[in-house]
């Protein structure tokens, strides 16, 4: 996703074995939708690794030196473009839990309404 017209997944690394089964669907991926997703997306770059006995992932680097990384082990062509134009789209901030339900600036002094209040 672009924050203020700037594109913030910097680098997209996929790993991938060349011999076991579970990547199969990323080398499938690799030679058939990968050269597009490049062509798409020139500010992106987009670097490959073969990395044997280990279970094929995508790892996103962002601008804000966060990483993502996203297991595609035994997932089809379309399903890791999915991934991969998730991981583009995202802003790769972390995830915060927040604290209550709702999100105000002006608090209520008579406490948060439920069902469960009687009049």
């Amino acid at each position: 996703m672009a924050l203020r017209g700037v594109w913030q997944l910097q680098k997209l690394v996929v790993n991938y074995c060349d011999w076991g089964g579970s990547s199969k669907g990323i080398r499938a991926f690799m030679a058939s939708h990968l050269p597009a997703f490049k062509e798409k997306n020139p500010q992106l770059e987009v670097v490959t690794e073969l990395v044997r006995g280990q279970h094929p992932n995508l790892k996103g680097i962002y601008k804000n030196h966060n990483e993502r990384v996203v297991c595609v082990r035994n997932l089809a062509p379309e399903d890791i473009m999915l991934q991969a134009s998730r991981l583009r789209c995202s802003l790769g901030r972390k995830v915060v839990k927040l604290r209550t339900r709702h999100v105000t600036k002006r608090p209520s002094v008579q406490g948060t309404w439920t069902t469960e209040l009687k009049m």
